[in-house]
Formats: C-alpha cells, structure tokens, sequence
C-alpha cells in the first residue's frame, strides 16, 4: 500500500517530534498550535492533500499531547516527562490502536538516530508572541551533512523536556519554528497560536476503546502490500 507507506513515513516524523513545554522553571499548561508545510516536496497534489497540515500541542504539568488528523487517521502522542515514557493513540477509520513506548526503547530510537551539532545564534524573532533565539543543527547521515534552522522560546520549557527529540534534544526550550526530515518526507512547523489555558487530566490518558498493540504488529496489519 503506497498510500500507507507514505503516511507511515510522516508518522515516523510526528512521533520523533512533540514540542516539549514540561519540567521547566516556568510551567505552562495550554495549546501550541502549528502550521505544517513540505518544502522542496517531491510529492504530487493529490498525495500531499493527505498529509496533515495542522499540528496541535496539549501541556499539562509533565505530560504532552500532539493531535494530528490526516487522510483517514487521527493519531495522538503522549508523552510523560516524568517517567519518560510515551504512547502512540492510532485512530485508522474507525480501528483504534494504542502503543506503549518504555524509556529504553525511546533512548534506542534516539541512540540510533546519531547525534546532532547544535551552534547557538545571537539572532532572535517573535513567533506567536513569543521572543525566539534561532540555533543552527547539523546533522550527519552516512557522511551526508544537513543543516537546519531552528527557533525556540525558553519562555515554555527546557531541553530537559526534548529528551525524544535526536535532532534537536540539546535545545534548551520550546520549539516554535523548526524542521524535521527523513528520506521521504520533509516537513516544517511554525507556531501559530499559543493558548494558555486549563486541560482536562483525561486528555493525556488511553481512552477504554483503544487496544495495546506493538509497531510490529499494526505494520503488519496496515504496512505490507503493494498498490
């Protein structure tokens, strides 16, 4: 299933990305809101219509929520700061899947990413009312340097809160403008709307109707195939 593969490979990219605003000096509970677009896309009209397009953040005290809907699939991450665990809620036209992430699978995942150079700028620019400072992360992929700008707010959290983040872990606040990229897929996030306000504790809880399940498992079920 080509469709399939090609939205796994944007959700690939969600889950190593939810803006961390937790366990900072300066707590914040509310909504970051993001708008979502794909520069230098290789992607046609028609394929880009599914990817999602809109990225909301939810905090709440050490817990994060990212929400995103796409072609057929609503998908949440939430993340627990305390504890550094995450679970994935898969919401796949009507079939509803949660996958549980242990810290050492979150620090594998990282571990295999390699590392990231982060250089700090003297620039900085307001984004959804926020005072940003811009740092410049360089990766390299098998020999193959990439470079990308970044623009984050300590005003919302520290680094302490991007512990699953491989690229851009070491920055130490919120993210409000960056990109994220893989082989097939580059996307760019800039903060909108920035919501203080209060959340629910069950928001950033697995809904009754969702079934454990494991990444293996669900890309067996959805993954495999050809179209």
């Amino acid at each position: 299933m080509k469709r399939v593969l090609l939205i796994s490979s944007v959700l690939m990219l969600i889950v190593l990305f939810s803006t961390r605003s937790a366990i900072s000096g300066k707590p914040f509970e509310g909504v970051i809101t993001y708008k979502i677009s794909y520069p230098d896309s290789k992607f046609s009209e028609s394929q880009l219509a599914m990817f999602p397009k809109v990225l909301t953040v939810s905090i709440k005290g050490t817990k994060a929520r990212t929400d995103l809907q796409m072609s057929g699939m609503n998908t949440v991450e939430i993340t627990d700061y305390s504890d550094k665990t995450s679970v994935s809620l898969i919401n796949m036209m009507g079939q509803k899947y949660a996958i549980k992430e242990s810290t050492a699978e979150i620090e594998a995942k990282v571990a295999a990413e390699g590392k990231a150079t982060v250089e700090l700028s003297e620039e900085t620019k307001t984004i959804a009312g926020y005072t940003c400072k811009k740092v410049v992360v360089t990766v390299n992929d098998d020999g193959v340097k990439s470079t990308y700008d970044a623009w984050y707010s300590s005003e919302l959290g520290s680094k302490l809160a991007n512990f699953n983040n491989p690229l851009y872990k070491d920055i130490d606040g919120a993210l409000l403008e960056f990109l994220m990229k893989n082989r097939e897929v580059s996307m760019k996030f800039i903060a909108t709307s920035i919501e203080k306000k209060s959340l629910p504790a069950k928001d950033f809880e697995i809904p009754s109707d969702y079934t454990l399940t494991t990444q293996d498992e669900l890309k067996s079920k959805f993954g495999g195939g050809n179209d």
